[in-house]
Order: C-alpha cells, then structure tokens, then sequence
C-alpha cells in the first residue's frame, strides 16, 4: 500500500530502478565512448523535454545500447555523431515522440492567441 501512494507522488519505482541501471550502463562504458555518452544523456535531458517516463527509458536505454555497440565495434565517436553532435542528439530525441513540456505551453499559447481573436472579433 505505501508503495502505490509513493509512487502516485514520486513516480514508478520501476522506472527509477530502469533509469539507474541504464545511466549505470552508460557510466560504466570505455573511453571515450563512455565520455561522449555521458554528454549526450546530459544534452538529452536538458533538450529533450520529454515528459512520459516510459518513453524516456526507451530514449535512455537505447542511448545506453548505442554507445555499447558503437564501442564494441570500435566505431570512432566522430563517426557516430557527425559534424554537430547537438544536431545528431536534437534528431536522436525526436525520434522517441512522447509528451513535452513545451506540449503543455504550444496548447496554452494557441488558446491564449484565439481568446484574443475572439476578443478583437466584438
């Protein structure tokens, strides 16, 4: 019973538990993988914005997998990330579509424009 109430406040247990062990997973990777890795996750959750936690862990764990693969293939990181590593993070992140924050603010900014039309229209 206690469980159910913390995770209504704090969230799934489950997830956390997924997360720690994926972002473990990416710490524990060689060099410089695991550096690049690191820097990308920190990009991804300032830019990602993305609100639902099982699409977070998807986004993560494949992150975590990525760099896995790309260090056992011995894949050079430039190679991975191209010339704009914040543009292959941008493009990484769209491709897990889930809820944003800034959904919340487009949907509060087109009601707040067609208040004001219907406003100018009296």
């Amino acid at each position: 019973m206690a469980a159910k109430w913390i995770e209504a406040l704090a969230g799934s247990l489950e997830q956390k538990k997924q997360y720690k062990q994926d972002k473990a997973h990416i710490d524990s990777l060689p060099e410089p993988y695991g550096s690049a890795a690191q820097a990308m996750h920190r990009y991804l959750m300032y830019y990602g914005g993305v609100t639902d936690g099982e699409t977070l862990l998807s986004m993560f764990g494949d992150l975590a997998d990525l760099w896995e693969r790309a260090a056992a293939d011995g894949t050079p990181v430039r190679e991975i990330v191209g010339e704009d590593p914040a543009d292959f993070a941008e493009n990484f992140a769209q491709a897990y579509g889930g809820r944003q924050w800034i959904d919340k603010e487009r949907a509060r900014l087109a009601k707040a424009i067609e208040d004001a039309e219907r406003e100018d229209q009296r």
